[in-house]
């Protein structure tokens, strides 16, 4: 089989397309021929040594793919040779074949594509995981997503719509606010941290319930400082590359709760609700209620240019490989 491979630790144009063997599964594993591989921002630092995730080299980016079943190991249940599968892992997916543990893979439902359910584990999971099992958002409350563009903040955009929230899109330009509008924004804002507080303040009236923040740096404690009483907010990432400062006598004054979002960990603490949440993700695609945003499909050759789009952060939606 053919395999993406990183043997050193650098940047995308270190790595290499190897002719691997065909894997065989172990006990309670699956074999998996993959037809879509999804990329990811933390796939540019995993393959340079940056991410708290470090596999042992040489090994495959990519964390979530689409295939069907080729194989299964001795006490496999639930899931027979021809199935469609979604595969959830840290990394490795970027392959023609992967061996997966059956606990690591959602059936797909008839009506979604290949492309489609490549991108959902991670980015929908993320936020998925975020507003319904840590905000608990509820309809009606408003919700600022900052970095509204990206993976995951354009799944929490479209999420958050899905689930009622008024959703109000942070991002650097008015194109990009664009894409976030027709995926279920309700308002659009090029943020700036000078003006952050104030136009989340007057865009909702007198304050938001939830900030999703996948940016960190600059942008945190404006818009923490436009949360109101009671407000969540969630901590996803740090894009922009500082970590913040918060202080601590805004949480006290407003009762606020600043949550943790390690999406992660949540799959490996409480696989239940992670598979809840991935058939969720799948139905509401099969019934036409969401549609992942996909930027490019590109084939397994031309990872450099896939991975650099996310590199520089172009990505509108999901990057993908076809194996």
């Amino acid at each position: 089989m053919r395999a993406l491979m990183c043997t050193r630790l650098g940047k995308a144009e270190d790595l290499g397309i190897e002719t691997l063997p065909d894997p065989e599964p172990g006990p309670g594993e699956v074999v998996v021929r993959v037809r879509v591989a999804a990329l990811n921002f933390f796939d540019t630092l995993i393959i340079a040594g940056r991410y708290q995730v470090k596999p042992t080299l040489p090994f495959s980016p990519g964390g979530e793919a689409c295939g069907v079943v080729e194989a299964l190991g001795p006490e496999v249940e639930g899931f027979s040779v021809g199935d469609r599968v979604v595969v959830h892992a840290k990394f490795g997916t970027c392959r023609e074949r992967v061996v997966a543990d059956a606990s690591q893979l959602t059936r797909v439902p008839d009506g979604v594509s290949d492309e489609q359910a490549a991108g959902l584990t991670i980015t929908y999971g993320t936020s998925l995981h975020a507003l319904a099992n840590r905000a608990r958002i509820q309809p009606g409350e408003w919700l600022a997503v900052l970095g509204a563009s990206g993976g995951v903040g354009l799944a929490a955009v479209e999420l958050g719509a899905l689930l009622g929230a008024r959703v109000i899109a942070c991002a650097s330009s008015q194109d990009k606010l664009a894409v976030a509008k027709a995926h279920g924004a309700e308002v659009g804002l090029v943020y700036d941290p000078a003006t952050l507080k104030d136009a989340l303040r007057e865009a909702s009236g007198g304050g938001i319930d939830v900030v999703y923040d996948a940016v960190g740096d600059a942008f945190a404690e404006p818009a923490l400082r436009a949360l109101r009483w009671r407000g969540r907010y969630l901590v996803v990432g740090f894009a922009a590359g500082e970590i913040p400062r918060l202080p601590l006598n805004l949480m006290l004054l407003k009762e606020l709760d600043v949550q943790g979002v390690h999406w992660g960990a949540f799959l490996d603490r409480d696989p239940a609700a992670h598979q809840d949440n991935q058939r969720r993700l799948l139905a509401w695609v099969a019934e036409g209620r969401l549609t992942a945003k996909v930027h490019g499909v590109y084939p397994l050759e031309a990872y450099e240019a896939a991975l650099g789009i996310l590199t520089r952060r172009e990505a509108v939606g999901k990057v993908l490989l076809r194996v």
